[in-house]
């Protein structure tokens, strides 16, 4: 039986450059959350800081998780990510089950 895959991925933009970022988290969402699988795709702001973020993801599978990877909005977005992010995005993959 497939697993979920919770991610949380620390994003930080150019200075000044957060609106973007909402922005594209904007155009995409609906998008990704229609895909077979997707069962959570939200952006939240680091408080205190308009440029950094946290997308956090959970998927049904890791195989969910890997079509979404290889969708054409997708691979668009990652390309188009550079223009705005101060780097790459840190992927932290952690247990979709909390620790009792």
């Amino acid at each position: 039986m497939s697993r979920p895959v919770r991610l949380h991925i620390l994003i930080t933009t150019l200075p000044g450059r957060g609106r973007e970022q909402v922005d594209a988290h904007e155009r995409l969402a609906p998008v990704v959350r229609a895909e077979q699988g997707c069962l959570q795709y939200d952006l939240h702001r680091v408080a205190g800081d308009p440029d950094r973020f946290v997308l956090v993801e959970l998927w049904a599978s890791r195989d969910a998780l890997a079509a979404h990877d290889a969708t054409a909005h997708m691979i668009a977005a990652d390309a188009a990510s550079p223009a705005f992010r101060a780097g790459p995005a840190q992927v932290i993959e952690i247990e979709a089950e909390p620790v009792a």
